[in-house]
């Protein structure tokens, strides 16, 4: 009967966690454990300037963005407390539900928009983005252009290559790579500050890092973002200005539901 009884307490006990784990808001690392995100955000900073350093490279030049993509405000607001400022979001929606309400803040947040965005989701991209990281083909320029004219407003924008040509990605193929930039450069001007790529998976990204660098220097653009959770202090080496760091700081996404991984992922249909 003992036995049964610890069998089943544990079992409640895996249970719970189990759905601590997928629950939208890490609870766990944020409202439970405050000075956990503190910790965990040193120890990332301490190794962005241990690699900037080893690069002969001033710290102060690399800005760390968590990203919080799929974590809820409880996240963003336990590194903000953590002294964080800058993020990076995927979806425009999630980004208006968290971070728009920010907005009139004395000191608000630094919002980085870095997935694919499509030509619908344009307007709110520009009224609720600082930086939007992934503008890759003319239409959806057009879009951004429009959207600021109307929102008197326009982000930073980074041109995002598709460094490693992959059919699954978005992104300028490299080989259009230099001609849009040249476009981008002359109808946004200094807002097209930039570039952005994510180097194939599994693979050495190496001379991926060293290929977006090449095109930043060849436009005259100050910010390069590439490197990730697994890849930042070797994107750090090869000159990266902004690293994209997610898993390392808010633990691992929550699972999607069924209806997120039935949605559309074409370039300019109804989601993000």
């Amino acid at each position: 009967m003992r036995g049964a009884l610890a069998l089943t307490a544990r079992a409640q006990a895996m249970s719970f966690w189990s759905m601590s784990l997928q629950s939208y808001a890490d609870t766990s690392r944020s409202d439970q454990q405050p000075d956990h995100m503190s910790a965990v955000l040193a120890n990332i900073r301490a190794r962005i300037d241990a690699a900037a350093r080893r690069a002969g490279r001033d710290p102060q030049t690399v800005t760390l963005v968590a990203v919080s993509k799929t974590h809820g405000p409880d996240a963003v607001a336990a590194a903000r407390r953590a002294g964080q400022s800058v993020f990076g979001e995927n979806k425009v929606q999630e980004a208006l539900s968290k971070f728009l309400p920010l907005r009139d803040e004395a000191d608000p947040p630094t919002l980085h928009l870095i997935g694919g965005l499509q030509t619908n989701k344009a307007r709110d991209a520009v009224r609720v983005a600082d930086v939007i990281e992934s503008l890759d083909r003319p239409r959806l320029a057009d879009a951004l252009a429009l959207a600021a004219e109307k929102e008197k407003r326009l982000p930073r924008l980074l041109v995002q290559v598709n460094v490693g040509d992959e059919p699954q990605k978005s992104g300028i193929p490299t080989r259009e790579a230099d001609s849009f930039i040249e476009m981008c450069r002359h109808r946004f001007g200094d807002a097209l500050c930039g570039v952005m790529g994510i180097p194939p998976a599994d693979v050495d990204p190496q001379p991926y890092f060293s290929w977006l660098a090449a095109a930043a220097a060849r436009h005259g653009l100050p910010v390069i973002s590439m490197g990730m959770s697994g890849d930042f202090e070797q994107a750090i080496a090869n000159g990266a200005t902004h690293v994209r760091i997610g898993t390392a700081i808010f633990g691992a996404r929550p699972r999607p539901s069924a209806a997120e991984h039935s949605s559309p992922s074409a370039p300019d249909g109804g989601h993000l």
